[in-house]
């Protein structure tokens, strides 16, 4: 750790503590009035304020700047915009106005974001420091691929990325930021099946597509071990299968599955989507069907730099978080995509209490207050052990 970026640390820490009423107030307007993905300008719009610094827009309703020294490397920290299309069951005075919510922390993630930039404007940054405000996490086409494939991380001369996301795994006061493979590729499979529609009292006179569809939803768990190495994660989960119309006596003519695709790496999951579409033409054919299967391959897997991973720990213990165990998990992030263009960091904030906590996205989930400021600290952490690495090259 340099000396002067230990005490760098130290400054920051003491300006973001500053923030903090500043931070809860933002926190709390962004909560309660959400915009899903894709509308997200409103939420830009209040950031724009919070900041107090130029950005110019970028990924639609998306937008960038840069504090610290304007010329030479510089580290992006990304704050994800969107909401999720949830009703709010928290209870709490600043609920959501409106049928969407903050289900997934990126009100703390985009509050704590500003006052980590609030602080740095007063502080002699060694490289430049730019917000990434990113619209359309949760959704595709996703926000993080728009802003990598625009160029301008890369034009400013952003060396690395840096993440932070609240998680209900990890005890409050800790950050998990370990090296390598962090999240799961995913994509997602869709598969049609067509037969002959008919009257259920004569079913020798049809093809319906019922008993196929329901065989190659059985079946496509099953492709993943004749295709995956049993030692490297991989799977399967289906999500919704549609058959028929309600009606009891009309043999249904189509049959629907649609199904997320994981494992940890992209091309593993393009294999199992073949394999899932030869099993179901197959199938298919065995019941005098067909079956369409199309892939869509989503997003990229996460790994997290060792460059900037075994740096973390030291700045992050300075700013008094502790390093929990690393986490790695078959959920999947648009974060993977920075991590594509230049070596990133995704940290995940430690937000449990003791208590039973809901998961991510159910509609009570609601970090405390006392994550903002942890929230902040790892993403402290995380641009000084990035300053740290470019220092070091």
């Amino acid at each position: 750790m340099h000396d002067h970026l230990k005490q760098l640390a130290t400054q920051w820490s003491e300006e973001f503590d500053n923030h903090l009423d500043d931070i809860a107030d933002l926190r709390r307007t962004i909560h309660q009035n959400p915009c899903v993905s894709g509308e997200e300008q409103p939420t830009t719009d209040l950031m724009r304020n919070a900041l107090g610094i130029d950005l110019e827009p970028i990924a639609g309703t998306g937008a960038i700047g840069r504090v610290g020294p304007q010329d030479g490397p510089a580290v992006g920290i990304r704050g994800e915009l969107d909401a999720l299309p949830v009703t709010e069951e928290t209870g709490v005075g600043w609920s959501s106005t409106s049928e969407a919510m903050h289900a997934c922390g990126h009100d703390a993630h985009l509050a704590a974001l500003a006052g980590v930039v609030k602080a740095a404007k007063r502080l002699d940054l060694p490289f430049g420091l730019v917000p990434v405000l990113q619209p359309r996490e949760e959704t595709y086409p996703s926000g993080a691929l728009d802003i990598a494939e625009s160029g301008r991380l890369q034009a400013m001369d952003v060396r690395h990325v840096i993440g932070a996301h609240v998680h209900p795994a990890v005890p409050t006061g800790a950050v998990a930021a370990g090296s390598g493979f962090v999240n799961a590729a995913a994509g997602e499979i869709s598969v049609t099946v067509t037969g002959k529609g008919g009257h259920g009292a004569y079913p020798h006179n049809g093809r319906d597509a019922a008993a196929p569809t329901a065989q190659i939803a059985v079946g496509m768990p099953e492709v993943v071990r004749r295709v995956a190495d049993p030692m490297e994660p991989a799977l399967v989960s289906i999500g919704t299968i549609s058959v028929g119309q309600g009606a009891a006596n009309v043999l249904p003519r189509t049959g629907r599955i649609f199904a997320t695709v994981r494992s940890t790496n992209s091309a593993k999951n393009a294999q199992i989507a073949q394999a899932v579409e030869t099993m179901a033409a197959n199938v298919a054919a065995g019941y005098e069907c067909e079956a369409e299967v199309s892939y869509r391959p989503g997003l990229p897997e996460l790994v997290n730099a060792p460059i900037l991973a075994d740096r973390f720990g030291a700045y992050a213990g300075h700013l008094n978080l502790n390093n929990a165990e690393t986490m790695r998990s078959m959920g999947a992030d648009d974060f993977s995509f920075y991590g594509e263009i230049c070596p990133s960091l995704m940290c995940f904030v430690g937000v449990a209490d003791g208590s039973e906590m809901p998961s991510l996205h159910d509609p009570t989930f609601l970090p405390s207050e006392a994550a903002l400021e942890n929230v902040g600290k790892a993403m402290i952490a995380g641009y000084l052990a990035a300053a740290d690495a470019i220092l070091s090259e």
